[in-house]
């Protein structure tokens, strides 16, 4: 949706790696284990494959529009004017630190179980539509994200 909107916008290094899944690929395999009455622990994220920061956003931004013009702060930047990783900047977990390991866990044993993925531009697509179709008093504000203010700082700070 921030992407979508345009301008210059804040993003974390894009060399770090992603791992998320869309909630109807979890819900289907899901279900078709439960069929299948199988049971274990999962890694159960996505993609299949190596996914970094700057090839996800890449394709979010296409996908949305190509309005964006992608401005990539350090980790070390964002830590040290507080920015939360996942909440401010969602999906994003810093590729060094205490959860480093989070996006490079394998997922292998859940696709050998049948986890399939949609393509990042499948969900930014399914996800923009459901958005603009909301209420526009719900779309006023966004749950997660930086706020207009304290991005609009941190991009002059970055600037200076």
């Amino acid at each position: 949706v921030r992407l979508q909107r345009g301008g210059k916008v804040l993003v974390p290094p894009s060399s770090d790696p992603v791992k998320f899944i869309d909630a109807r690929d979890l819900a289907e395999w899901t279900i078709r284990m439960a069929e299948k009455r199988a049971f274990g622990t999962y890694n159960v994220m996505g993609p299949r494959d190596t996914l970094t920061m700057g090839s996800m956003l890449k394709t979010i931004n296409e996908t949305a529009g190509n309005n964006a013009q992608l401005v990539e702060a350090s980790a070390k930047f964002l830590a040290e004017n507080k920015i939360a990783p996942w909440s401010d900047l969602p999906v994003w977990i810093p590729s060094q630190g205490e959860n480093a390991g989070m996006h490079r866990r394998s997922n292998s044993k859940a696709i050998k179980a049948g986890l399939t993925f949609r393509s990042v531009a499948t969900t930014t697509a399914d996800t923009l539509q459901w958005w603009n179709g909301l209420d526009a008093r719900r779309r006023e504000t966004l749950r997660a994200g930086l706020k207009a203010g304290p991005e609009a700082e941190l991009l002059a700070k970055l600037n200076a």
